[in-house]
């Protein structure tokens, strides 16, 4: 309410609620640098399902299914503790109730990307919490391996892939005979997921430092050296070879662009942009 005494202290307290929030991310990120990369997820997520509401941080009730447990979220989907420790530092020097889940989580996503040296972003605030969660409606916006293509593209990962995975597509990839993997790459990899056994170990999606945000990802794709084949599908002579391509080589443009996709927000009340 501009020019009303509340507007006025919510104006006054608003760099200090970022620097709470940006202390408490740092925190988490110094104590295990993947974390970053679980942050952003996260947040892309809760805005694939409902906007972006924090609908994705609410626990179960009698009255509606977690969208944590969801297909591609179990075991899957972290960072929930973090977001929980920066909204209470929050609430400790800030009006309690004012400051909420949606925003907290938005504004963590971005200072995680920039405390791994990716870019960052002014965050529009105001977003109101949700009250319910949808886990239904998580499997038909979460992005599959079959819809890739006609799904936002995937720049962001956690820390990699199982080896068992979704059916297991890197198993699948490195220990059959397509063409569109690099032989060397599919060899090392196997020391890690042989053909039986050890579902559970984790591959790095990105060959280089896997814990950065850089555009080593796309540069690994021209390599024949994408981790899933949901990877490699951005560049088999698609449409998207020349993004994959332009990325790869302009590090600034990438980061540019991920920027401004961080931030959407509907020009025209009546369409959808």
């Amino acid at each position: 309410m501009p020019g009303s005494a509340l507007g006025k202290l919510l104006r006054r307290h608003l760099p200090k609620r970022s620097s709470t929030i940006r202390t408490a991310i740092r925190r988490a990120i110094s104590r295990e640098r993947r974390m970053a990369a679980s942050l952003i997820r996260l947040h892309f997520h809760d805005c694939c399902v409902q906007g972006c509401d924090a609908s994705i941080l609410l626990d179960p009730t009698p009255s509606f299914t977690s969208e944590k447990d969801a297909l591609g979220y179990v075991n899957s989907a972290r960072g929930f503790d973090v977001i929980e420790d920066a909204k209470s530092q929050v609430e400790k020097i800030y009006m309690p109730g004012v400051v909420s889940c949606s925003d907290v989580l938005a504004v963590a996503a971005r200072d995680a990307s920039a405390y791994v040296g990716g870019p960052s972003w002014t965050v529009k605030l105001g977003r109101r919490d949700s009250t319910s969660a949808n886990q239904a409606l998580s499997f038909f916006k979460s992005p599959p391996i079959y819809r890739l293509l006609t799904s936002p593209h995937r720049l962001v990962q956690q820390k990699g892939s199982q080896c068992q995975g979704l059916g297991g597509p890197l198993r699948t990839r490195i220990h059959g005979n397509g063409t569109d993997v690099d032989a060397g790459f599919a060899s090392t990899r196997r020391r890690r997921c042989p053909a039986t056994g050890g579902d559970g170990n984790l591959a790095a999606l990105d060959l280089v430092i896997p814990n950065s945000f850089d555009n080593n990802y796309f540069k690994n794709l021209i390599q024949k050296k994408g981790l899933l084949q949901s990877d490699q599908v951005l560049f088999a002579g698609g449409s998207t070879d020349g993004i994959v391509t332009e990325y790869s080589k302009n590090p600034s443009i990438f980061s540019s662009d991920f920027a401004a996709a961080m931030v959407k927000i509907r020009k025209i009340c009546s369409l959808v942009n």
